[in-house]
């Protein structure tokens, strides 16, 4: 059966990218909303899932109007037992939402290019092997009180985490190899201290886009599975 899944973007040339056209190819709609651009949040209820994509801001900015309100917003579909998936920025903020801190490195360091993911053992039936995955950011969430970490990282420990019907990914599934030649194109964050070099970003790109596209595939029909059978349940 199709389903209906919202997607939120934070950045004016933000793409949901493979996750969008993962959803498409198995017949399911989507609506997408900006909440930056002055998009007021639906009614998280009326979707058969939620997916709140990265954005350059932190989940601890506060003082912008469209952070506090997804902050505020997330507890809804979380509480109706909706399927969330928060990728590195939309982790973080269910993080905050839960209770978690979302903190910098305490060395400073980033995670900017492709890395390897280990899965818990609580992880299995979500990662099955180990998984070079792209990361694009300074800051990390810690796991709340009730949630499980799923994988696990060197650089930042936590690297996915769930949620009863949640699931957050500090790592960006939805990236293309076009999206990535995109994002590394004459960005000062490439300088960070951890960042790889450009030329590394779209040689790995290359190499493991094909796992995590056949991952991101099968994760995101498990996800809003799991969601119809606990809304059956209840």
């Amino acid at each position: 059966m199709a389903a209906r899944i919202l997607l939120v973007t934070h950045e004016p040339a933000a793409s949901p990218g493979r996750v969008e056209e993962a959803l498409h190819t198995r017949g399911h709609a989507t609506v997408r909303c900006r909440t930056f651009a002055g998009d007021v949040l639906p009614d998280g209820r009326d979707f058969d899932g939620v997916v709140v994509f990265g954005g350059h801001m932190s989940a601890n900015d506060e003082h912008l109007d469209f952070i506090r309100a997804e902050l505020e917003w997330i507890p809804t579909p979380l509480a109706h037992g909706t399927p969330y998936l928060g990728i590195c920025l939309g982790a973080q903020l269910l993080a905050r939402a839960l209770g978690a801190p979302v903190t910098r490195h305490r060395d400073g360091l980033y995670e900017i290019g492709f890395a390897r993911i280990e899965p818990t053992e609580a992880g299995a039936d979500t990662f099955v092997q180990p998984m070079h995955v792209y990361h694009w950011h300074g800051e990390g969430f810690a796991i709340a009180q009730g949630a499980t970490r799923l994988a696990t990282r060197d650089v930042f420990e936590n690297q996915a985490f769930r949620y009863r019907n949640a699931v957050g990914v500090q790592f960006h599934p939805e990236v293309t190899p076009a999206i990535i030649t995109r994002w590394v194109r004459d960005k000062p964050d490439l300088r960070r201290p951890g960042a790889q070099l450009r030329e590394a970003h779209l040689a790995a790109a290359a190499m493991h886009s094909p796992v995590v596209e056949r991952w991101l595939d099968g994760f995101l029909e498990r996800w809003l599975r799991r969601g119809r059978t606990d809304a059956a349940a209840a």
